[in-house]
């Protein structure tokens, strides 16, 4: 009978820390689905980010497709390694679905990880969240909200706050009751509350996201644009204006 790894921190200490310093998410708490991203304990870093590339801006059926033809092509049935990924050729890898941009990004993450910019799970588990978003940024097609999803969902890291992810800011603006998503720096500051455990304040955010629906959250609003930049586009339409 097989059992789920502990998570790497106390979520009851999580749990209560946030409940006492924000009522909003003592609330959510209650009423939301518990804590637990399912994490991933034997996908290496280079796998994970892997299947991330190949999941890039298309459905996920598709995704799931083009990655089952991926993995078709390496010699051992599970995704290929980096010495097969750079052995692959360019029209193999189209064959499978992969766009040029994707087939690069792949490539390039393989040689990251032979020359080991991309650390292996054990080398990741060591390193601080800082440094692992700065290495692994490197990586061609790679950015901060992907590497976030990885320190959440594969390392399972206390105090993650995805600052651009379209969900939490919805989230954030269902659970506070605001007709506008928050800006990614003020998010940011309002985050500050719930340090150290940034990470499982996102998972409400997201639940509070899925409970409200599309119907609702489709209503949200944009950020708001400061008094000085409103400024700035307004001295923009003039000069335009006066052009034309």
């Amino acid at each position: 009978m097989s059992t789920t790894p502990p998570l790497p921190f106390d979520l009851a200490a999580a749990v209560t820390h946030l409940s006492k310093c924000d009522p909003c998410i003592a609330r959510l708490i209650q009423e939301a689905v518990a804590f637990d991203p399912n994490i991933d304990h034997i996908q290496s870093p280079y796998e994970a980010l892997l299947e991330s590339i190949a999941y890039q801006s298309i459905s996920g059926k598709a995704a799931a497709t083009i990655f089952a033809r991926i993995k078709a092509l390496s010699a051992n049935g599970g995704p290929p390694t980096p010495e097969e990924m750079l052995k692959l050729t360019k029209p193999v890898l189209r064959k499978a679905g992969l766009s040029g941009a994707k087939i690069l990004a792949m490539k390039d993450l393989a040689q990251k990880t032979i020359d080991g910019s991309v650390p292996t799970h054990e080398e990741a588990l060591k390193l601080s969240d800082e440094e692992l978003v700065e290495r692994l940024i490197s990586v061609r097609g790679i950015g901060a909200w992907t590497v976030e999803m990885f320190l959440i969902f594969r390392l399972g890291r206390p105090d993650v706050l995805p600052i651009h992810d379209l969900g939490v800011k919805k989230g954030w603006s269902v659970a506070y009751n605001k007709k506008h998503m928050p800006r990614p720096k003020e998010l940011l500051a309002f985050g500050e509350r719930w340090r150290p455990y940034r990470t499982v304040a996102s998972w409400y955010m997201w639940r509070a996201f899925e409970k409200a629906g599309y119907a609702a959250t489709n209503k949200i609003r944009p950020p708001k644009i400061r008094r000085r930049a409103k400024k700035l586009v307004k001295r923009k339409k003039s000069r335009s204006g006066k052009r034309s």
